[in-house]
């Protein structure tokens, strides 16, 4: 089974694999970040438990193994400031990508930056015709890097897939970039 590269890097980010010993410091980046994600983020909108990041990043490991998600860390100077993956979760040929970043690290292009990566990631797998990033309408920092990077909004939805949080107005925007458009766009 083929899988992406474990190490991406840019010229702001390095995506990589979580190593078991970062775990701990893994929570202690979601510790202070959940404030930032809890408007954002479902898994973040309830009561913080350090467990189940370590649950989290066990499931991974396993669905990596599995060579269905790939998720990494995104670091930044060498530490961690969010995540990244590609999840199976949109149908057969497409990936779709979801992230998170640190508040220290929103607005230097961590996130646009890894997302490229990890698209161009994505299209070296065999098989990936297509890759997806969903949004709520209410974050429009989100919104900012599918378009930047080229993607076309494809549907707006209501129920979204996961839980309305706080932030949220309950309407998932969906970003969709295929193969031919990435090589025609390609440098």
């Amino acid at each position: 089974m083929i899988r992406p590269s474990p190490m991406l890097t840019g010229d702001v980010v390095v995506l990589r694999r979580l190593r078991p010993d970062e775990v701990e410091a893994l929570v202690r980046v979601v510790e202070e970040a959940v404030p930032h994600l809890r408007p954002w983020m479902a898994w973040a909108a309830g009561e913080f438990d350090p467990d189940s990041v370590r649950e989290h990043v066990a499931e991974t490991e396993a669905k990596w193994e599995a060579g269905t998600e790939f998720t990494y860390a995104i670091t930044v100077g060498g530490k961690i400031a969010g995540r990244i993956g590609l999840m199976s979760r949109v149908g057969e040929g497409g990936l779709e990508i979801g992230y998170w970043l640190h508040p220290a690290h929103v607005g230097i292009g961590a996130a646009t930056e890894s997302t490229s990566l990890l698209v161009k990631a994505a299209f070296e797998l065999p098989g990936i015709e297509f890759v997806d990033i969903v949004h709520d309408t209410a974050n429009v920092r989100s919104e900012a890097i599918p378009r930047k990077l080229g993607f076309t909004e494809i549907s707006r939805t209501s129920p979204p897939q996961e839980p309305i949080t706080s932030g949220e107005d309950g309407v998932d925007v969906r970003w969709r970039l295929t193969r031919d458009e990435f090589h025609q766009n390609a440098p």
